[in-house]
């Protein structure tokens, strides 16, 4: 049970479907208002309320929560869909007999007959685009399972850490509210009973849970801020030990500074990354409730900065002042120490555990029938051409496969099938699952065949007839711009009379962020619709309108800035300077020494680089230049030295240890225009012996030779497993060339079978999989590892001795990196 919520309201005026609708307007983000009709919310109130009257729960949940939980279509930042209209009534006739606590795993198991994990993109697909799909992040399952909630009446909300502390990556789940008291549970992870989830150890390791509730909410909860569209609310007291903290942030002569904006900081995916913001009040103070974890607390004023490690419960205040600025050139290492584990898990009993079991086991089966049936149609479509790549991505539509099937028609009925397979190729793979015909269509006859979409041209030598080939330029005809949905935009922007793009930007889109505070892509023709935008918005919207007149443009991938491409070269585009301007650019040579862990660095995982703004230190993406490689850059793939645009930065690293104690160093360092600036990437390592932590009293009876080994007792591939085989497909080549032996153990056949069926890629060639039917390696195991919970995975490496000298249990980010270094 989490935080019970406060349901004592003083009498009101009933609130009415009109109501309804005028606090729906008064609270959405301005792209809701212009991209969705009036028509479409009337609809989700009318069944919302539909709701509310026909389940045995309506009654019973308060004003407050009928409004901010159940209402509400939006659950993050998804484009929105009919999602209630469709399933309202096989939900409602799944639920109407059952208690509210028994609807609520009632309606997780449904949403796992149709959707389970795998990661992909950030960009969120709508719950029945995520359905269609039949897996999804854990953002999408988590979506989907609020929205399934809410569309029977009960009010659900989003929980997400944005960071763990313990490890990379982050995580989302639900929390229900179940006759006055909040609980949580993982979406698409039936479990027997609420507040359960293979999530509920790194929960109550995490600094920061919070959750967005539409609208002005004032629950029991701790606020973190609050805007137009929202409120945010911290919920990380529901889930383990924590402390508040205050901040005091003064100038560099000690004054304090009110109104400033100050950012905590998780150390993640190799830099601090911001978490949470807020302002200081009049005295130049503020405060944060966190887990007992090292965070970092950084703020600036007029191109002053300062920041401090800190850890909740050790300080009650802190006093940050601004003394750094673009001229410091200091470096400095912190030790980042996670929380400690304090879970609290409910008791489930065998009985309760085997039908749970066996209902999974169904549902599985449900969804991998609807799998099968996709790949079969996939298959007939590959059949019927012999285009190796257009094979390749009608494998990849998933449930969407027929609206490429209709597109490709289309194409082949305006003789464009080659450019047409090259167009689907400029799409994302998320993309590809959920666009719809009529977008196809739109930015294929008014993007490609209308504007021959061409920048350069070649004339091939030695043919028969020399001929003009066009060069098709992803930059114009693409629609994908960022992490926008992709609306068709292209014939109504084309055919909108404009002579220069950057000044009718300038000069008719009303910029303002505080519209949008949640950053939800305004589409292309909402913008040209209300001209006002944020800032994102307005760039995406600027990048349409030029391609849309045959002009190259983007955003710029790594920095982010706006371009278009004339006279041979990408032109930065600034909105406030009077011209177009490119900066200056130097060129940073980073230096780094294999210290006999890591040979190559990988960015995201080892370092990260930022560049200061004035105000704050803005993340460089770069990302693997591969496209099916969810993953950043090696050093060896980066330019030597590598060009950036002049002025400051920060280059954070660290080592991630095996209790999730990370080791950073970081270092400011300034490029100048034309010259080259030498860092050295440092990557600390703890200097101490291997740590014996168990002994294992028998040989595993499948063992022959083998000295070190490792074994992994694992599942059937739940998120936790899925992020090890990831983890442990990257480092394949490695693993290979060491020999290194590794047994994946199975509870029994059944598991293994499900295994195989995730079909996970490129895992090494080393692994032997066993099965433990009797159960004999568990219980030595738990009688000799002392493992008291069945979190898998579980990998152990074992010596020659029999003793076990590496322990990583549940969920974790990493593993094959820390794996191999016990093998070097």
């Amino acid at each position: 049970m989490l935080l019970a919520a406060c349901t004592h309201e003083p009498k009101q005026e009933a609130f009415t479907e009109e109501k309804a609708m005028e606090f729906l307007y008064q609270y959405m983000p301005l792209g809701d208002s212009v991209d969705y009709t009036e028509d479409y919310f009337q609809e989700c109130v009318q069944y919302a309320f539909k709701a509310k009257e026909e389940l045995p729960w309506g009654d019973s949940v308060p004003e407050r929560e009928f409004k901010h939980f159940v209402l509400p279509p939006r659950v993050n930042n998804e484009n929105l869909d009919r999602f209630r209209a469709t399933y309202y009534e096989e939900l409602r006739n799944r639920v109407k007999d059952l208690s509210m606590y028994e609807a609520v795993l009632e309606v997780n198991h449904w949403c796992h007959e149709h959707v389970n994990y795998k990661g992909s993109d950030s960009r969120t697909s709508a719950p029945m685009a995520t359905v269609k799909t039949s897996w999804g992040r854990c953002g999408e399952e988590s979506t989907l399972l609020v929205t399934a909630l809410r569309t029977v009446g009960i009010p659900a909300r989003q929980v997400y850490t944005p960071r763990w502390a313990h490890c990379d990556d982050n995580h989302a789940w639900v929390e229900a509210w179940v006759d006055g008291e909040w609980h949580f549970l993982g979406a698409c992870e039936p479990e027997p009973v609420l507040d359960l989830g293979w999530f509920n150890e790194p929960a109550s390791r995490a600094l920061l849970l919070h959750t967005r509730v539409f609208g002005d909410y004032d629950g029991p909860e701790e606020v973190i801020s609050r805007n137009s569209n929202y409120t945010e609310i911290n919920v990380v007291d529901n889930y383990g030990k924590t402390a508040k903290t205050t901040f005091t942030i003064l100038d560099a002569n000690g004054n304090p500074l009110p109104d400033i904006t100050v950012e905590f900081k998780i150390y993640n995916y190799a830099e601090f990354c911001t978490v949470v913001r807020k302002t200081t009040d009049e005295n130049g103070q503020t405060w944060l409730t966190a887990g007992l974890g090292c965070m970092m607390v950084y703020a600036s004023s007029n191109g002053q900065f300062g920041f401090q490690v800190f850890r909740p419960g050790e300080q009650e205040e802190i006093a940050i002042i601004l003394d750094h600025n673009e001229s410091s050139s200091d470096c400095f290492e912190f030790d980042m120490v996670p929380p400690a584990p304090s879970a609290n898990i409910p008791e489930v009993t065998p009985e309760m555990r085997a039908e749970n079991d066996r209902r999974v086991k169904y549902e599985d089966s449900i969804r991998n029938a609807y799998i099968a049936d996709c790949k079969k149609a996939q298959q007939e479509l590959i059949a019927n051409t012999g285009n190796k790549t257009l094979c390749s991505i009608y494998e990849k539509t998933w449930g969407n496969y027929q609206t490429i099937a209709d597109f490709m028609d289309y194409a082949r009925e305006q003789g464009e099938e080659v450019m047409a397979v090259r167009f689907l190729e400029s799409l994302s793979d998320k993309d590809l699952r959920d666009i719809t015909l009529e977008v196809l269509i739109d930015h294929f006859e008014f993007g490609v065949i209308a504007s021959g979409a061409k920048r350069s041209v070649a004339t091939p030598k030695g043919s028969p007839t020399e001929r003009e080939v066009i060069q098709p330029d992803p930059n114009i005809y693409s629609p994908r711009i960022s992490n926008e949905m992709i609306v068709p935009w292209r014939k109504a922007l084309s055919e909108f009379p404009v002579d220069n793009v950057v000044e009718w930007v300038k000069q008719n889109i009303e910029v303002n962020d505080d519209l949008n505070p949640q950053r939800i892509p305004i589409s292309p023709l909402g913008v040209l619709k209300v001209r006002k935008a944020d800032r994102h918005s307005r760039d995406i919207f600027f990048v349409a309108l030029a391609r849309s007149h045959g002009i190259a443009a983007q955003i710029n991938p790594v920095n982010g800035n706006v371009q278009y491409y004339d006279k041979d070269q990408w032109i930065n585009v600034d909105f406030e300077a009077a011209e177009p301007t490119n900066n200056a650019i130097g060129y940073l040579d980073l230096q780094y020494k294999p210290n006999g862990t890591v040979a190559d660095p990988k960015y995201y995982t080892h370092f990260s680089i930022k560049k200061f703004d004035g105000n704050s230190f803005k993340l460089l993406a770069y990302d693997a230049k591969d496209p099916g490689i969810d993953d950043g850059m090696t050093l060896s793939t980066f330019d030597h030295p590598t060009p950036l645009d002049e002025g400051y930065y920060i280059l954070t690293s660290g080592t991630r240890l095996d209790d999730g104690t990370a080791l950073t160093h970081s270092e400011f360092f300034t490029i100048k225009a034309g010259e080259t600036t030498k860092v050295k990437l440092v990557l600390r390592q703890l200097n101490t012996d291997v740590e014996v932590l168990g002994q294992l009293k028998m040989r595993p009876e499948f063992l022959e030779d083998e000295d070190y080994y490792i074994i992994g007792y694992i599942d059937q591939g739940s998120e936790p497993t899925t992020h090890a085989m990831q983890d442990i497909a990257a480092f394949r080549d490695s693993f290979e060339a060491k020999g290194i032996p590794m047994f994946f153990i199975f509870r029994n056949d059944d598991e293994y079978e499900k295994f195989l069926l995730k079909d996970f890629q490129d895992l090494p060639n080393t692994i032997t999989p066993y099965i433990d039917e009797e159960g004999a390696l568990w219980k030595e195991f738990v009688e000799n590892l002392e493992l008291t919970e069945m979190a898998l995975p579980i990998f152990v490496i074992v010596n020659d001795k029999n003793e076990v000298i590496f322990i990583k249990q549940g969920y974790s980010i990493g593993l094959g990196e820390q794996l191999l270094k016990y093998f070097l």
